[in-house]
């Protein structure tokens, strides 16, 4: 119960810090009140340019692995199945209602990947080609998220059902996978409204809410 109590309370606190905030903060610019408003590294991108969107992607993506490595250890002091599942919810939950922004946060794509990396290496890269496939004949950053939030549970869920070696990961995986697809399909909502009423914008275009 303590490494999942550790896992939890870290979890929560890395993921609050928000990157893309401080980030835009240092140009002299309050993120929330540009672009889209969202903290998150595609606005951040957007509003600021890639020398500003990419750090801030890598560092939330970074904060989302060392959730689940750090709980990784706490488990083994403290032996605990769950602690890096749950040390990387409490991350993505962390970056989507972070305390210090008074819980208005990012989009947790960005987390949920480092997540994914940490625990799901190979299926994080399948997933990853998938986004990559997705935004290149799209250019929706918000269509390739979309997309590969479903896919996520069905590719883990697929994987453990039928034990195929390099995809077994268990159903408490399964479980956080479900979370996670959820969560960010959630944060989407507005967006997927507007795909389908055919209003979303491009990446690159002057206006662009994601």
């Amino acid at each position: 119960m303590f490494a999942i109590f550790l896992s939890l309370l870290v979890g929560y606190f890395l993921g609050s810090v928000p990157f893309g905030f401080l980030a835009a903060r240092a140009r002299g610019l309050d993120i929330r009140q540009h672009g889209s408003g969202n903290i998150g590294a595609t606005n951040v991108w957007r509003v600021c340019g890639w020398r500003v969107g990419l750090p801030v992607f890598l560092l939330d993506a970074l904060k989302g692995a060392a959730a689940v490595l750090l709980a990784g250890v706490f488990a083994r002091r403290w032996p605990s199945e769950f602690a890096p599942i749950l040390g990387g919810i409490a991350c993505i939950v962390g970056h989507s209602f972070p305390v210090w922004l008074g819980w208005k946060g990012g989009k947790g794509v960005a987390t949920s990947l480092g997540v994914l990396i940490a625990l799901t290496p190979l299926a994080s890269l399948v997933l990853f080609v998938v986004w990559g496939v997705v935004f290149k004949m799209s250019r929706y950053v918000s269509l390739a998220s979309v997309v590969v939030a479903v896919a996520f549970p069905l590719l883990v869920g697929l994987g453990t059902a039928l034990r195929w070696r390099y995809f077994a990961y268990g159903w408490p995986t399964f479980g956080f996978a479900l979370f996670a697809g959820g969560l960010v399909l959630l944060r989407h909502r507005s967006n997927i409204q507007r795909l389908l009423a055919g209003t979303e914008n491009r990446f690159g275009a002057k206006k662009e809410a994601q």
